[in-house]
């Protein structure tokens, strides 16, 4: 397998391996989007002792943004397929740009594939997470305030919500490694060097961040109310 080809595929190799690595490593230590889960329970438990429009304008906020963003990923999916009509402009471009490098007509159109490929996949995972805070939002909607909601249909409220925010990051996972994928037309290590860059980066956020930290305690504060009150 080529340098070339490895470096073009990598960003997607690493959209996935991620992907796939991170819920297991939550299983040994809890990542901000897991504490979050926490609060997203919190947020269903009060919802169902509320009776007014408060928690429509919050599920709506995080709709808009969802749309926002899936919206954009079209935009960038149509973007694409425009430059394949225009790749010889695009190689003589890139040959005035690059660092010692030769570009051929082949190694343009796989990379545009595979950047294509990974908008595609953060078109599919915004628009899965817009349904699924959609349902949240009908969940939500559905509680009857006359009476003490049991805590199973907490739980399913707060699953749903949970796998819509899961969609979410997967997408914007998808744009941070299309971000390291345009680093190939600089250089063929580039992107490799992006990618682990990339990963640093999102694993500081999600395991050793202020944000995480400042989540888990309270987490840990809103848990000792709980027991307080019992």
């Amino acid at each position: 397998m080529s340098t070339t080809l490895i470096s073009t595929i990598f960003p997607l190799l690493c959209y996935f391996a991620y992907n796939i690595v991170v819920p297991q490593v939550e299983k040994l230590r809890p990542s901000l989007s897991v504490i979050m889960n926490m609060q997203r329970r919190r947020w269903v438990s009060n919802a169902t002792r509320r009776d007014n429009p408060f928690d429509a304008i919050l599920s709506g906020n995080i709709m808009g943004s969802v749309s926002f963003l899936a919206s954009t990923a079209v935009l960038l999916i149509l973007a694409i397929f425009a430059v394949f009509g225009q790749v010889p402009a695009l190689m003589t471009s890139l040959n005035s740009f690059s660092i010692e490098r030769t570009y051929t007509v082949m190694d343009v159109q796989l990379h545009l594939v595979v950047m294509l490929a990974l908008f595609v996949l953060a078109f599919f995972a915004f628009t899965l997470s817009l349904r699924q805070f959609n349902h949240f939002c009908i969940m939500l909607g559905a509680i009857d305030h006359s009476e003490q909601t049991s805590e199973d249909e907490i739980e399913a409220i707060t699953r749903m919500n949970a796998l819509g925010a899961k969609n979410f990051n997967a997408g914007i996972r998808a744009y941070y490694f299309s971000v390291a994928n345009v680093a190939w037309f600089v250089s063929e290590w580039l992107p490799i060097l992006a990618c682990i860059a990339t990963i640093l980066i999102l694993a500081h956020r999600e395991f050793f961040s202020s944000a995480h930290r400042t989540a888990a305690s309270a987490a840990v504060l809103a848990a000792r109310r709980q027991r307080e009150k019992r």
